[in-house]
């Protein structure tokens, strides 16, 4: 069996061939008329008018029969069969075409339509051209890339050669632009927000850090935009939405990539239990648009509504959201869940819902009620200042979205601030920390407002029955090759 660099060196002759003969095997133009998906579409009217056109794409197939050379061509909207015959396109142009081409090279060809007897919609090629030489051979058909780490890192190759991975990816773009569309219909401004901060807030997270020369500061890659998209609140917009990635310093593994896509909307004058509401409107008429034929998940239903409290009480935490740090710690253990001595009370009932209690819900769940320590940016329930006014939706066992009544008292805010800074000295890596400048913005006056967090990424492997993050993103965070 031949090595890949004996395979290469073949087509590199190939190429010097082409060259020989005067041909640019790598041309700028390109005369193509029709998308291949349109030419199937339009190919009684075309094949009628006798008219000859010109296709073009990727060589997928080649079948070589005496003076006939049948191949499929496939440019990202359908395939369609080419049939290169000697007595039509000449022997010259038949017989470079023969020597010169392999399953992967991109070419346009010229000719008219017709049916073959097998009924298969094909182009009789009277002229061809080569696009693009290809240097290395295609994954074999039928098996493809076999490694899983492989194909994330030649993703090219697992979009092109195995349709199932393709779609879903076509599946998430449709995702995307139907949230954006429902989005900009409720009149919601898209913004842009920096990815580069001097102080990485918004939430509970390790971030990456850099160092920008030019200031000689340290930088960070943010964590989430929430802080600059609550100061366009403050600025005079109501409504303001970002999809946009986010980053975080933190273990990859079948739910977690440090690089990861999040939709975040903030609505003035709105609050948690609103925004609900328009979540569960949201999702519902994103699963209406994408209809996956093989969705596992019934979205008809009204979303169920449990308290954060009665899941840690049904995991064995008896007072539940109300239990003390060392309560909490010996559940905790006796769970084998890790514990370091910078834990806070929060962070150590939320490993715990975590670990016993997020995986078992499936059907698409809200929790409510979280402690005010969890979530330092929301606003304090009416009925308990304990709690706060927010919930997170779950489906799958997945964590999608994070919501609460935003937090708007510039003093409860820094007190709140001031209790993240205590767990920073105390070894919390991911503690937030006082921001002093969106304090500051807070004091002009910040309006009553619910905001909104979705994980694109997770959305997507649920709305595609995927089961690992990086299947649903294009070019995951992989360790570099030696």
């Amino acid at each position: 069996m031949a090595s890949l660099e004996e395979l290469r060196q073949v087509r590199i002759n190939k190429l010097n061939l082409l060259k020989e003969k005067g041909i640019n095997p790598y041309p700028i133009e390109s005369h193509i008329q029709y998308s291949l998906k349109e030419v199937s579409e339009k190919f009684e009217e075309i094949e009628r008018s006798s008219a000859e056109i010109v296709l073009g794409g990727r060589i997928m197939s080649l079948r070589e029969q005496g003076a006939i050379i049948f191949t499929d061509l496939f440019d990202g909207t359908a395939r369609f069969q080419v049939l290169v015959h000697k007595e039509k396109i000449g022997d010259d142009a038949f017989d470079l075409f023969s020597k010169t081409t392999d399953i992967g090279d991109f070419i346009e060809v010229s000719g008219t339509l017709f049916v073959t007897k097998r009924g298969q919609q094909t182009i009789e090629a009277h002229g061809w051209t080569m696009l693009s030489k290809s240097l290395r051979p295609l994954p074999e058909k039928w098996h493809g890339l076999q490694d899983t780490e492989e194909r994330f890192r030649r993703r090219y190759l697992d979009t092109l050669m195995d349709e199932e991975v393709r779609n879903r990816f076509l599946i998430r773009s449709k995702i995307v632009s139907t949230i954006r569309r429902i989005l900009d219909s409720e009149s919601f401004v898209e913004v842009e927000t920096p990815i580069l901060q001097g102080l990485a807030g918004g939430a509970t997270a390790l971030p990456f850090k850099t160092h920008f020369n030019a200031l000689d500061e340290d930088f960070f890659l943010r964590i989430a935009p929430e802080l600059f998209l609550k100061k366009l609140l403050i600025g005079g917009f109501p409504k303001v939405y970002e999809i946009g990635r986010n980053f975080r310093n933190e273990g990859i593994d079948v739910t977690h990539n440090p690089e990861f896509t999040m939709l975040e909307f903030y609505e003035a004058y709105s609050d948690a239990s609103k925004q609900m509401v328009f979540v569960e409107k949201l999702i519902k008429e994103v699963v209406k648009t994408v209809s996956p034929s093989n969705l596992e998940m019934d979205f008809d239903k009204p979303f169920s509504v449990v308290s954060y409290d009665d899941l840690l009480k049904n995991a064995g935490v008896k007072e539940g959201t109300k239990a003390t740090r060392e309560e909490a710690e010996a559940v905790a253990k006796s769970k084998d869940i890790k514990v370091a001595p910078s834990d806070s009370r929060a962070k150590i009932l939320d490993n715990i819902y975590k670990k016993s209690c997020r995986g078992e819900i499936i059907k698409p769940t809200f929790i409510v009620d979280y402690p005010a320590d969890y979530l330092p940016l929301a606003k304090r329930s009416i009925e308990d200042s304990s709690l706060v006014s927010a919930f997170q939706l779950i489906i799958g066992g997945l964590e999608c979205v994070k919501a609460f009544s935003e937090l708007n008292d510039p003093i409860d805010q820094r007190e709140r601030f001031a209790k993240g800074d205590e767990e920073k000295k105390s070894g919390d890596g991911e503690a937030q920390t006082t921001d002093d400048e969106f304090i500051e913005a807070m004091e002009y006056g910040q309006p009553p407002a619910g905001g909104v967090g979705i994980g694109i990424d997770r959305l997507v492997m649920i709305l595609t029955n995927t089961h690992n993050i990086r299947e649903v993103i294009l070019f995951p965070t992989l360790r570099p090759k030696n």
